[in-house]
């Protein structure tokens, strides 16, 4: 089995994430076969997996995708065996080694646990076959002891894998020398000889000034700190993983395209967003509800929804629905991405009640379209084309649901040599079901300058890949990795 490390955090979006991914292409750098692992993830940012012996693939967490990356290799659905993809404040679905498992209260789940800690131990065996390295992310906190006997993130995990684990504090929060000693008070003795150490991230200023928050931590932990992070800029040019990021995105300067986005409840793969950011003429706003669309918008674009009747719901709800029409009587541009290709057609029907209680509900009627839920799932890796300019698209689709209707003859691609989606008459409202539309560099510049922008010219993929050098890059010099990797066992 191969050497293996844990990054746990004092609480959630600490940046564990971030830090794994730059640890692992660290160890990449220097000549280690390193692999990522997360037992159990929650997040509806999905990607698309290998599956051994699988055409199709399954789903992961979009962050075991990216640090899949970063160690310069093919993203496998082991590297995170339990995903939880939330549908409701209190239920999700299981997504337990690529595939559905099934549908789970938060109750229901705490008790599931210990069935899926076979599977998470199986995948981690996998994971770990002809790799010198694993680095491994927990989840949430180990802090939450209320949740200790079942667990199969943190602690659990770390335990039963004898894996050492790092704790990670977030100081741009505030509070990181309580929460480090805090949670050195309440973790049992087992859990906590499994901590060989800590590291503080997201550090801004002078970082002479915390020597003596080191020490204090020290004297209350006996923990050696690896290190203090400082706020790294290139994360920003990542791929996001949580929800959260959403609540503390501001609007930018303002330029050339603004791009206007609807933040739904179950909001999912809005990480599809990311090329257009990342283009200089292109400004993305997503709209918190209670909020209205702006009106100085170019484009409006419905992303991903793991709730489509529910979403759907809030947002007409918030307006949104009046807006939007408001938008294209303006002679405005409209893009859905797979549930929000389901919204902009007339009606949306779940039948089997696969995503609850409503079987059916009025779409927003800007594409002549429905939509009805079936169980089977789609999740694929896929080859496409887009209709409207020919052009080469990449990505790749995790849906349910069948769309069908006048507009899809006229598809806005071709995915694996099939019609896909719809393009009103006019051209300026659209759908697809392809998740990583704007990722391809030729369609998002084409797409643009159709809109009266003119594209960055920008290789999106080829800037991920110098983010993830330059998060490594920042590790080396503020992170005694030769320590860390050193402790893996």
């Amino acid at each position: 089995m191969a050497r293996a490390i844990m990054l746990q955090g004092t609480g959630s979006d600490v940046g564990k994430t971030v830090l794994v991914a730059g640890l692992c292409r660290a160890a990449k750098k220097r000549g280690l076969k390193v692999r990522p692992f997360k037992p159990q993830n929650m997040s509806n940012n999905a990607a698309v997996a290998d599956i051994p012996g699988d055409k199709l693939g399954g789903e992961i967490g979009r962050a075991q995708w990216l640090q899949a990356i970063a160690c310069g290799v093919t993203p496998s659905v082991h590297m995170n065996p339990v995903l939880l993809k939330p549908q409701t404040d209190i239920g999700a679905q299981v997504v337990v080694q690529g595939k559905v498992f099934g549908e789970a209260r938060a109750r229901d789940y705490q008790a599931l646990k210990g069935r899926l800690m076979d599977a998470v131990l199986d995948s981690w065996t996998k994971v770990g076959e002809g790799a010198d390295l694993v680095i491994v992310e927990g989840a949430g906190s180990p802090a939450e002891i209320n949740l200790r006997s079942r667990d199969i993130a943190n602690m659990g995990f770390a335990t039963r894998a004898n894996v050492p684990v790092i704790l990670v504090g977030d100081i741009d929060r505030g509070g990181v020398i309580a929460s480090v000693a805090g949670t050195h008070l309440i973790l049992p003795e087992e859990d906590r000889r499994m901590i060989v150490g800590y590291l503080i991230n997201k550090f801004r200023g002078d970082v002479s000034l915390f020597e003596d928050g080191i020490k204090s931590i020290e004297k209350f932990t006996g923990w050696r700190c690896f290190g203090v992070v400082p706020w790294l800029k290139a994360a920003a040019r990542l791929p996001s993983e949580d929800s959260v990021v959403l609540e503390r995105l501001a609007s930018g300067e303002k330029r050339a395209l603004k791009v206007a986005v609807p933040m739904l409840g179950r909001i999912a793969n809005f990480d599809d967003l990311d090329p257009l950011k990342a283009e200089p003429q292109v400004e993305v706003v997503f709209v918190p509800p209670g909020k209205t669309l702006p009106q100085d918008a170019g484009l409006v674009v419905i992303p991903g929804s793991k709730s489509t009747i529910a979403d759907l719901l809030k947002f007409r709800e918030n307006g949104w629905d009046r807006d939007l029409l408001a938008h294209r009587k303006r002679g405005g541009y409209i893009v859905g991405i797979c549930g929000g290709f389901q919204m902009l057609g007339k009606i949306v029907r779940d039948p089997d009640g696969i995503e609850g209680s409503v079987p059916e509900t009025e779409g927003l009627g800007l594409l002549d379209v429905e939509t009805v839920m079936e169980p089977e799932k789609t999740v694929r890796n896929v080859s496409a084309r887009s209709v409207q300019f020919d052009l080469p698209l990449q990505g790749y689709e995790i849906h349910l649901g069948r769309t069908t209707g006048p507009d899809t003859l006229r598809p806005s691609a071709v995915i694996n040599g099939i019609d896909d989606g719809a393009i009103s008459t006019d051209g300026k409202v659209s759908g697809t079901y392809l998740h990583g539309l704007f990722s391809a560099d030729a369609f998002r510049a084409k797409f643009l300058e159709n809109l009266g922008v003119k594209g960055g010219g920008i290789d999106y993929r080829a800037e991920v890949e110098r983010a993830l050098d330059e998060v490594a890059a920042e590790l080396e010099i503020h992170l005694d990795c030769d320590a860390i990797f050193g402790l893996a066992r």
